[in-house]
């Protein structure tokens, strides 16, 4: 680091002119914790002793500005603070305020640069592992390489990653520690170094880099794991009492049942020391907290259970951020560091409470919206959207978690002065403010943060006040109704409905029930749901090679070779053969078989475009004929960068070791090109027509269409659509050559090139550029020329989620043939309607205006004689006493919902106050109509319409409701339907007879 870091307030130059990289790599000390840089003494000034400081001298400037060097003539750095404590003080004594969160992440990522690690970005909240849902471990972007599946393209690294877990999320705000957004600092190596000097340097980092006071550091090691002992006591000097050996459940990691693993050694900070280190339990997190984890990956779990040796031992690390600056910044947890802490008082101000001054309530209200907010920025920035399903959901609960704390301290509106506004782009602010050294595309991305946060915040306050009060008559019925001791439980119906129709998450139902003492029933929300989940979920295919002996495959078949970006043919040889997830040597006619090559003119299915169909030939039959014939009708890549290609053998047989000639189908490959070349052109045509904030969410590369999802909070309008593909056609027409090259990850974005949605990019990228129109980081093939799309047409535009739209397109042969055939239909349509082409529209409306005219008319002839028929039914009224009210409950057959509201309504009008009218009818298609009519007197002796035909319809399998006096409602059971109304005449009768009224 810079001897800038020496301030947080102001930025404090280095006197050399040395390049910071060079630097980097110069021994230093540190001063009070601060990282200081040797440059040559600056002259004309008279030195003197440095106070505390010892080896220093120092001097200040005509400016006012202090400088200090060591005794040997070096100068270190300059300030115009007047004093500098000693390096050995406490932490978070006077003069800690240094400690930025900030400073901390890049004091330990320098530390480790200058100890041979790459410093490699964050990965993205949405992980590249169909196995994990959200990235929760700095380690996850290097699993590959630690299961073995792929390279190493470094030897050690060093990370700062963004981390999801809501796993303990009812904790947040809670307790000191638990958070859903956090940061994993952490040091790696891959076959490079082992116990020793992890452990060497994790003191060293500890106690010399941050100044932790080395009597307050405790060590944790696996109870087996006499050599971490050893190292920690007899190499670091660690007293044996400050030595913890644990269980494997808390030091000991796998990465499943078998494969890698190893013992862990754990670092804790020690908050109060004085009580010694006798029955010390470090599990206490009122005097401990853990901060550091080093996890030894020594061994491989066989499928028995034992251990081997494993011949590359690696290290993989993990300090949380958050963690550490609590301890730095000396307080009292997590939330109160300068990560969490702004946004905290931001949310105070907006309720006009004091942090410090409010009471335990408020103080947790206050961690759970500054936690979540984090969270939920980051999760938009890396392209997770609100919705029902999936992470989508995930984000969608955290919004709406803080929506409705929010307003329990007393956030209204925006937080301002605008009632009817939304108060999280305001916090949303703030953590973009933070974020530029954690994530620097998270400020790119500000107004789309903003925009779904107003968006989905808005759209929960339209409903959250109706879903609050029904929550809280439901809670209020639970507990009612909970005698003889029963506890009070909500229904899994009800969780659903608040859900579903509503948007309360079952989780903020849960959390509101739990402070009501009423439990939820959420194995009946589960049975409620499962259809819904059926038809919900995404489609999410996951590539994976079943193989039961993996590792040994993978270390026997290098990567594949990939040619099919210059040829569509060539000769390869077969190095593995997988039949039913199983290797085997040969494979004979009929079978289905997976085939590993050396090299391939396939393309494996991947950036969205999928793998290519085609043929493998085995050649030396006799008279020139094949021996074998395989047809390959799907290609994967697994196990790294090993292509499987998927078919079934046609003719002959094929072994292990044979030669073939592999061809790729020509056409089908050309379908792809011009799908995934106008793919990209679709994405420049968007950001120009909508705006440059949009951005992608998916996307399929077929051979016959392409279909592209982009974040997006609305519907493109028709002019919109007809821009953007005029846009498109016209960049096909202009016949630009393309060009690709490969290029280093960092210069690509330099350049402005675009990243695809969940996508890993290596240190070196492909980069696809249509010159002056599209430049995208893409592995995919594409034509050579824009011409050869031939002509692009948009097929449909759809929300599939919210704040997530869809456009289907055709490109290429395929958009000659979608052409062809809407011809073909409109000349069809011509014939049937005796018009040209042009009058079509014109010819359809008259259609149209004529059948709704009929349909007019035939609904008005019926509620005739649906009147008709209640004329008849007036005089046929029920008398009930004591208050002489007339009832008529009576079935009107076929007839539909408005003419039977029309005989309702005239039955209503002759019959004398008091009265009260219920009719149904089955008008066919399952359906059921309901219509109750109460007379002003009726509802004075509290029968209300509204009310009661809702209880009604409900028999029939459906609802309804209205006006105390007028009320309508519908169901799916007409079989129920004569049940249902002489329960409706039984209840009237029991309503209105009573004396009481």
């Amino acid at each position: 680091m810079e001897a800038a870091a020496l301030s947080t307030s102001r930025p404090l130059p280095l006197l050399s002119t040395a390049p910071a990289s060079r630097l980097r790599l110069l021994p230093s000390r540190s001063v009070s914790g601060r990282r200081l840089r040797p440059s040559p003494r600056p002259r004309g000034l008279t030195w003197g002793a440095c106070g505390p400081v010892a080896g220093f001298v120092c001097a200040r400037d005509g400016r006012g500005e202090m400088h200090f060097a060591r005794k040997n003539g070096f100068s270190i750095a300059r300030s115009s603070s007047a004093s500098i404590e000693p390096a050995t003080q406490e932490v978070g004594a006077e003069g800690s305020g240094e400690w930025s969160g900030d400073v901390i992440r890049r004091r330990f990522l320098d530390f480790y640069a200058a100890r041979g690690h790459k410093i490699l970005p964050s990965s993205s909240l949405v992980p590249d592992d169909p196995t994990v849902f959200l990235t929760i471990a700095g380690m996850l972007q290097f699993k590959p390489i630690f299961l073995g599946k792929e390279p190493r393209r470094v030897p050690c690294a060093t990370t700062s990653q963004k981390c999801i877990r809501t796993n303990d999320i009812e904790n947040v705000g809670r307790t000191a520690r638990h958070q859903t957004f956090f940061e994993m600092l952490g040091n790696f190596s891959f076959g490079n170094y082992f116990k020793k000097e992890a452990a060497a340097w994790a003191w060293e980092l500890a106690t010399k880099e941050y100044g932790l006071p080395a009597e307050r550091l405790w060590i944790s090691v696996f109870e087996d794991d006499d050599e971490a002992f050893s190292i920690w006591h007899n190499e670091v000097g660690v007293p044996k009492e400050r030595i913890k050996r644990m269980g494997a459940d808390d030091n000991f990691w796998t990465s499943g049942p078998t494969g890698p693993c190893g013992p862990c050694s754990e670092m804790y900070y020690d908050f109060y020391p004085e009580r010694g280190s006798s029955d010390a339990d470090l599990g206490d997190d009122s005097r401990f907290i853990e901060f550091y984890n080093l996890v030894f990956m020594q061994y491989n779990r066989k499928d028995d259970g034992s251990l081997e040796p494993l011949k590359q031992k690696n290290i993989d690390t993990g300090m949380g951020l958050e963690r550490m600056a609590r301890i730095l910044q000396k307080v009292p947890n997590n939330y109160e560091t300068d990560l969490i802490f702004p946004i905290i008082e931001k949310a105070a101000s907006m309720a006009m409470v004091s942090y410090t001054k409010a009471d335990e309530a408020t103080k947790t209200s206050l961690k759970i919206i500054g936690d979540h907010m984090r969270a939920v920025v980051y999760l938009i920035s890396d392209g997770v959207v609100p919705s029902n399903i999936g992470r989508g959901y995930v984000v969608r609960r955290l919004i709406r978690r803080v929506v409705r704390t929010g307003r329990l301290i007393g956030i209204r509106g925006d937080g301002h002065r605008n009632s009817e506004g939304a108060f999280l782009p305001s916090l949303a602010e703030v953590v973009i403010n933070l974020s530029t050294e954690i994530d620097p595309d998270v400020k790119s991305r500000q107004k789309t943060i903003i925009g779904e946060l107003q968006r989905e915040e808005l759209r929960f306050v339209q409903t959250l006040e109706r879903g609050e009060k029904l929550l809280d008559e439901l809670l209020d019925e639970a507990l009612l109704n909970a005698g003889n001791g029963n506890q009070p439980s909500l229904s899994g119906k009800d969780v659903f409905l608040l859900y579903d129709t509503y948007g309360f998450p079952k989780e903020i139902t849960a959390e509101i029930a739990s402070e009501r003492g009423v439990t939820v029933d959420m194995k009946g929300f589960d049975a409620e749901m499962e259809n819904q989940r059926k038809q919900s979920q995404a489609a999410h295919n996951v590539v994976k090679l079943s193989v039961g002996n993996e590792n040994e495959i993978v270390k026997s078949i290098p990567n594949t070779e990939f040619l099919g970006y210059d040829s569509l043919s060539a000769t390869a040889v077969v190095k593995g053969l997988l039949v039913n997830g199983n290797p085997v040597n040969d494979v004979s006619e009929g079978s289905e078989v997976e085939i590993l090559l050396d090299r391939t003119p396939f393309y494996a299915e991947s950036g969205g475009q999928i793998g290519d169909n085609g043929f493998l030939y085995v050649n030396g039959g006799e008279d020139g004929k094949r021996k074998a014939v395989i047809e390959i009708n799907d290609v994967q890549k697994s196990m790294g960068n090993i292509f499987v290609h998927k078919g079934i053998i046609k003719l002959g047989s094929i072994e292990v070791g044979k030669e073939i000639d592999a061809s790729v189908d020509a056409k089908l490959r050309q379908g792809a090109k011009a799908h995934h070349t106008a793919t990209h052109l679709l994405q420049s045509a968007l950001k120009s027509v909508v705006g440059s904030e949009t951005s992608q969410a998916g996307s399929l590369v077929a051979f016959d269409r392409l279909r592209f999802d982009f974040n997006f909070h609305r519907p493109l309008s028709e002019g919109e659509l007809i821009k953007i593909e005029s846009l498109v056609n016209q960049w096909v027409g202009t016949a630009t050559q393309l060009e690709t090259k490969v290029m280093a990850l960092q210069d690509a974005k330099t350049a402005g090139a675009i990243a695809m949605f969940g996508e890993k990019y290596g240190e070196e990228v492909r980069v696809v550029e249509v010159p002056g129109i599209s430049m995208e980081l893409c592995g995919g093939t594409h034509v050579s020329n824009t011409s050869e799309i031939r002509g692009f047409k948009i097929i449909s535009e759809q929300g599939i989620a919210s704040g997530v739209r869809r456009i289907e397109a055709v490109a290429g042969d395929a958009f000659v043939e979608y052409v062809c055939a809407r011809d073909n239909y409109m000349r069809r349509l011509c014939s049937s309607l005796k018009v040209k082409a042009e009058d079509v529209n014109g010819r359809v409306e008259t259609v149209l205006e004529e059948l709704r005219a009929a349909r007019n008319e035939v609904s008005s002839l019926r509620s005739k004689i649906a009147v008709l028929k209640a004329a008849s039914l007036a005089s046929n009224a029920t008398t009930v006493e004591p208050h002489n009210v007339r009832i008529v409950v009576e079935n009107m057959g076929d007839v539909d919902a408005d003419a039977l509201k029309s005989a309702a309504e005239y039955l209503v009008d002759t019959l004398k106050d008091p009265a009260a009218v219920i009719l149904g009818s089955s008008p066919g298609d399952g359906k059921v109509s309901l219509v109750a009519a109460f007379t002003p007197g009726v509802v004075k002796m509290g029968v209300q319409a509204g009310k009661f035909v809702g209880s009604i319809a409900k028999l029939c399998g459906g609802g309804g409701g209205g006006k105390p006096n007028f009320a309508q409602a519908g169901g799916r059971k007409p079989e129920n339907l004569p049940d249902a109304l002489e329960k409706a005449r039984a209840d009237v009768v029991a309503a209105v007879s009573s004396d009481s009224r």
